[in-house]
């Protein structure tokens, strides 16, 4: 590849770097990538600055660093999106390796070539850096590092997403499988690393995953809180259309040539029956309790009857839920599911401990209305846990359960 390239003058890497008002930041970043590239590069490359709608002095420098610098060029586009902007160039790119990387270069660009040597060596379609992964280390503040966690773990709940670190600005994708991918892929911001990912996993594509060395950007332009909520809309388009078929996976699987398009298990599936075992067991805990109660007294018979109905649910959930069966792994299951079922109990104790906090005369029917609004957000919670973290496919394949 590389030596067909060099004789043809087709770069092997197509390295883009989105940018929306980044004068501050774009020279230096630009000169830094474009040396370490001449140095530690053996394959022929190209830097793309996407410029999306900048009205600063972006546009200015970047075209000064495309004409001083040699394999840099600029495009420019009149509407905002970084997803817009990838599908743009990397759907005219002639490059046999398409490359994303955010401008602040949080990520060690050490990664660089781990990250692109399987696709062209044919190993891989898809490379993405993972900030979340073993072996990654990374530096920043706890807020964002929870809200990342957060973010990997509903997709994980949702879509049963196998790769560890969806929005990590450091990903590669070989060009004839972006080429049949990009179509499919509708989100132009943010939600694109994901999308694009989440349809590749369900194709049968091999994702392969390196980490990394990141630094957070203290000067991050980024809106977490419309990001956020753009991010959840599309997770919510993404699970109905997988749902409904409108995704075409299986058709754009035989035309990658996928034999092995994912077929992970049923989001409905697995409520209905989390839904079908939390009644059951929500009818032994009120029979145990009426049980002790006389004897015990409420409170231990309440400590007895969730203990006891704690274990219980995860047994019942790791079999006719997410259909783990096997030994390996029981002790595990049940130490993370009591741990689940904690976390459950403390937001409906908190939510009281608060209420009554807040209004110590509150009466019992505003009582009962926050512990049904509690109850029901603890159980999302266990759902999301218990499927994206406990029994999530990509771990219980790991350490040999079977599905």
């Amino acid at each position: 590849m590389a030596r067909a390239a060099r004789s043809t003058g087709v770069p092997v890497l197509d390295i883009v770097v989105p940018v929306y008002n980044e004068q501050t930041a774009l020279a230096d970043s630009v000169r830094r990538l474009h040396t370490y590239l001449g140095d530690a590069m053996p394959f022929p490359f190209r830097i793309t600055i996407a410029d999306n709608a900048s009205i600063d002095d972006t546009p200015q420098i970047a075209a000064r660093l495309a004409a001083e610098l040699p394999d840099v060029r600029v495009v420019r586009l009149e509407e905002k999106g970084r997803g817009r902007a990838l599908r743009w160039v990397w759907s005219r790119s002639d490059a046999a390796v398409l490359v994303y990387m955010d401008v602040d270069l949080s990520t060690d660009l050490a990664a660089l070539a781990p990250l692109v040597a399987p696709l062209i060596s044919g190993h891989s379609d898809l490379a993405i850096g993972t900030r979340l992964g073993r072996g990654a280390r990374v530096h920043r503040g706890p807020k964002r590092e929870f809200i990342s966690r957060c973010y990997n773990l509903i997709l994980k709940s949702t879509l049963a997403a196998g790769f560890s670190d969806a929005q990590c600005g450091f990903k590669a994708i070989r060009a004839d499988v972006a080429a049949l991918l990009l179509p499919h892929v509708e989100d132009t911001g943010w939600f694109f690393d994901t999308e694009l990912l989440v349809l590749a996993q369900r194709c049968g594509l091999r994702i392969h995953e390196v980490p990394v060395d990141w630094v957070d950007d203290p000067d991050s332009r980024v809106d977490i809180v419309a990001t956020a909520t753009a991010d959840l809309k599309g997770v919510g388009r993404l699970v109905r259309g997988l749902a409904t078929g409108t995704i075409p996976v299986h058709v754009i699987a035989a035309q990658l040539g996928s034999t092995r398009p994912a077929a992970p298990g049923s989001l409905l599936r697995h409520g209905v029956r989390f839904g079908a075992v939390g009644a059951a067991s929500t009818a032994v805990y009120v029979l145990l309790f009426l049980a002790m109660q006389g004897w015990a007294g409420a409170a231990l018979a309440n400590g007895i009857a969730l203990a006891l109905t704690a274990i219980g649910n995860t047994a019942a959930n790791r079999r006719f839920t997410f259909g783990v069966s096997g030994r390996p792994r029981v002790a595990r299951h049940h130490a993370e599911g009591l741990i689940v079922f904690g976390i459950a109990l403390a937001i409906t104790s908190g939510a009281l401990g608060l209420l009554h906090a807040l209004a110590p005369d509150a009466h019992h029917v505003t009582e009962l209305a926050v512990l049904v609004g509690a109850n029901l957000v603890a159980t999302a919670v266990r759902f999301v846990l218990l499927r994206g973290w406990v029994f999530h496919p990509g771990r219980n394949r790991e350490e040999g359960t079977s599905r």
